[in-house]
């Protein structure tokens, strides 16, 4: 019960307020009405789209602990999270991950940035600061946005200017760790800004029961993202915008059992990307040219480990991404069509083999919806044709060529202003890794030889759902089914060497909830008084040949809590994350083949509260926050043998002018 006194306290607080507000609540807008650009590569009402879309706003942005995405999405309850110390973090979405190291063409699930792919599917890399939302497909979006898009698309979307102002924030929590943030914007004559600069310095933590675990601090974390645009005859906007991440000296502790103390961990994500937007009439278009950089690299000196058998020398991983889009949409009648041609170039050095491989993947996409029935009814449809050139560079080995079509069909039912139906099919799919296909050489453990026949890991996906709003309460639910074919698994040669076939086969299925309630719309007052649940319910995750659970999926994960706030100086949330337990691979055993064990279930709870102790028309605002991090001290690790932060307490202040 000592453990609620915190919670308690500033819910009183908050109800003490709620007596003197007598004001009516201003009415928010229509969440149906809500303009997305995820699900369609182009701007639609949420009230039109077919698949199950999360958006993220940034209120509840600022709400978080989080001062990265991947922390943000652990809160959120999506699915199972694995994360390290050292800035590395993966998200899953219906059992499907992201990838964390380079080539995310090789993930199932698929990161982007402002629309088009972040680089890497470590969202430790990419920071909140400036970010406007985060919309979210649960689900196949690879008819969209192509390889990787199996389980789901993040996509985080950065802030634009749209006022003159800068803001200036630090603190630091009980573990001795430091942040400073510095962000501006502005708008005049045609051009905006919107931009952020972090920095942070992180300490050795204290697992939950009061443990240290030694060597999980960061000597420095840096990251800048910067939005830059100019409009021009009402309707054109060139934009360009960069976005930085550089981690040094991050501790790379190994497992909790056996810390190596001296191992560090070097981390880099850059973008930087220069897009034209226009419309005339009933037409719009997007031109865009990117260029990324994504880049780690782990320091192991022999001193502290002698006999390891690579002698204390250091592994990289570098990834150089560029690409470019181009779309036009129409709209004819009731139908509205999106067309257009992707473009992607990947090259990935590795220290370890293989060590060069260069991938090329060229797209042509068509997207569109049709209205009926009033624009109560609308049918969503597209089709993607993509075609890969994968070479292996060093070790010498070959090019090979694959191809892929992925189909989408969906329906989205306005029954009424308040409540939707909606039903979808959609394929996503995975392209085989370049070795996995052209590879020839000899390592430490033998010969690998590519297989040029595998085909792309695949995934058909159905779907059905409803949404509910009325007087500031929201409801959604859907049930999802996926066949999971041709996965790739590691096999052997009749001569011992090792090669990959397409011989694994899984079911996936699931129910999926959110609900919130604003009771200040009811209680018609100014404050916001709003409980919330957000469910993930797996109901099959199977191997149809073994007929196992799937590994590293909990079947359920629910993120649950209330958000209170004045709408003016006083805002606070609770929120509490529950993971159940999943059978994973017991890496820290040291045995061969790996036993499978029961990584436990754990709640973590988080407190937030902000109060603006000034607001001067001449000095500008300050505001003082609090947070209360894993709340009641749980011990508990996303990944077996590496728990995470127990109890800590952070404090900041904010100057916004």
């Amino acid at each position: 019960m000592k453990k609620l006194y915190p919670v308690l306290a500033i819910q009183l607080l908050a109800c003490v307020g709620l007596q003197q507000a007598v004001a009516a609540k201003p009415a928010k807008p229509s969440m149906m009405e809500k303009v997305v650009v995820t699900a369609s590569r182009d701007a639609e009402t949420k009230k039109k789209v077919s698949a199950h879309l999360t958006i993220i706003e940034r209120e509840e942005i600022a709400l978080s602990t989080g001062r990265n995405v991947g922390d943000l999405l652990a809160e959120k309850g999506l699915g199972h999270i694995q994360k390290y110390p050292g800035s590395l973090t993966s998200v899953a979405i219906r059992g499907f991950r992201t990838d964390t190291h380079g080539n995310d063409l090789q993930g199932h699930v698929l990161v982007l940035l402002d629309g088009r792919r972040a680089g890497s599917g470590n969202v430790a890399k990419i920071l909140t600061a400036n970010v406007e939302r985060i919309e979210i497909i649960r689900g196949p979006g690879a008819v969209q946005y192509g390889s990787a898009g199996m389980g789901g698309v993040i996509n985080i979307i950065t802030r634009r200017g749209t006022k003159n102002s800068f803001t200036l924030s630090g603190g630091a929590d009980s573990f001795g760790s430091f942040d400073t943030d510095f962000g501006a914007t502005f708008q005049q004559n045609g051009f905006d800004f919107s931009g952020s600069l972090t920095y942070r310095t992180l300490e050795d933590y204290t697992i939950g029961g009061g443990d240290t675990y030694e060597n999980t601090g960061t000597d420095s974390e840096t990251g800048f993202s910067a939005n830059l645009g100019y409009t021009f005859s009402g309707n054109h906007r060139i934009g360009l915008t960069a976005t930085g991440f550089f981690v040094s000296g991050a501790g790379s502790p190994g497992y909790f059992s056996m810390v190596d103390s001296d191992d560090t961990t070097e981390k880099k994500n850059t973008s930087i990307d220069l897009s034209y937007t226009g419309s005339a009439g009933s037409y719009n278009w997007l031109v865009r040219y990117f260029l990324g950089r994504d880049e780690n690299s782990w320091q192991d000196p022999v001193a502290s480990n002698p006999d390891r058998w690579d002698n204390g020398i250091d592994s990289t991983n570098e990834t150089d991404q560029q690409g470019a889009q181009a779309q036009i949409t129409g709209v004819y009648g009731n139908t509205t069509l999106t067309g257009g041609f992707d473009w992607l170039g990947y090259g990935v050095e590795n220290s370890w083999a293989p060590r060069e491989t260069d991938y090329s993947n060229g797209a042509v996409f068509i997207l569109g919806k049709s209205s009926f029935l009033g624009d109560r009814l609308t049918a969503n449809f597209g089709l993607r044709y993509d075609w890969f050139k994968l070479s292996m560079i060093e070790p010498a080995g070959r090019d090979e060529e694959t191809s892929h079509l992925t189909p989408k069909i969906g329906l989205s039912w306005m029954v009424n202003d308040r409540f939707k139906l909606r039903a979808q099919y959609a394929q996503g799919f995975m392209i085989p890794s370049a070795d996995q296909l052209a590879a020839d050489f000899v390592g430490f453990s033998g010969r690998t030889v590519g297989n040029p026949d595998l085909e792309p890991e695949k995934s058909s996906t159905y779907e059905a759902g409803f949404e509910y709003e009325q007087s500031g309460f929201q409801a959604s639910a859907t049930y999802f089914y996926t066949d999971f074919e041709d996965m790739i698994e590691t096999t052997y040669r009749a001569d011992g060497s090792k090669t990959w076939q397409n011989i694994g086969s899984a079911t996936i299925s699931g129910l999926e909830a959110e609900l919130s309630y604003d009771l200040g719309v009811p209680l018609k007052i100014n404050w916001e008084v709003r409980p919330y649940l957000n469910l993930t319910q797996m109901v099959t995750y199977e191997d149809n040949e073994t007929g196992d659970n799937l590994k590293y999926i909990s079947p359920t994960t629910i993120s649950t809590g209330i958000v209170v706030s004045n709408g003016d100086d006083f805002t606070s949330r609770f929120n509490v994350a529950y993971t159940s337990s999943q059978d994973v691979e017991d890496w820290e055993s040291g045995v061969f083949p790996t036993p499978v064990i029961e990584l436990d279930s754990y709640v973590v709870a988080d407190l937030t509260a902000t109060y603006r102790l000034m607001d001067h028309t001449t000095w500008g605002r300050l505001s003082i926050r609090g947070e209360i991090k894993n709340l009641f001290d749980e011990e508990y690790a996303y990944v077996n043998g590496y728990p995470m932060p127990g109890r800590s307490f952070y404090l900041g202040l904010t100057w916004e002018y």
